[in-house]
């Protein structure tokens, strides 16, 4: 769940207006298509990853629409990672934080030794944790910026 984002907004357009806006689009981030489709009432984003060369961590989006009345459509955007690709984001961090809990208790369990070695645990734990975060900022989270952006223009 740590990757998974959500965005509330509301719109004057009722649920079937921005149905009929959305349905059947195709959205182009970074040269990766995305298809609208409407699945148990919901629309979801699913990108089309079959010629995607490389290893990406990718979003499935949902869009909830729950009317209002006369004041329009509160629209729920949940983005979250397909289950095939979150498994290595969440072994790297569990990597980290191995690393890091490691070098601490090395620390805490001789604390007469030189503190070198454990800092030197510490400082690679969090470059790796810090270079992971930023490819996941320009690549998942920028999926997802991208796509709330794209349904965000369209039902305003």
């Amino acid at each position: 769940m740590l990757f998974q984002r959500t965005y509330r907004y509301n719109t004057p357009l009722s649920a079937e207006d921005i149905r009929q806006r959305l349905l059947g689009k195709h959205i182009q981030v970074h040269h990766l298509d995305f298809e609208i489709l409407e699945r148990e009432q919901m629309l979801k984003i699913i990108p089309h990853a079959e010629d995607a060369n490389g290893i990406k961590t990718l979003p499935i989006t949902h869009v909830e629409m729950q009317g209002m009345g006369t004041s329009g459509t509160k629209v729920i955007v949940t983005s979250k990672p397909r289950k095939i690709d979150v498994g290595g984001p969440y072994l790297i961090i569990i990597f980290c934080l191995f690393c890091i809990l490691g070098a601490s208790l090395f620390y805490v369990m001789n604390p007469s030794e030189s503190y070198w070695p454990s800092l030197a645990m510490i400082g690679v734990g969090l470059l790796i944790f810090v270079i992971f975060w930023l490819r996941m900022e320009a690549g998942y989270f920028d999926y997802t910026r991208k796509i709330r952006d794209f349904v965000k223009h369209h039902v305003r």
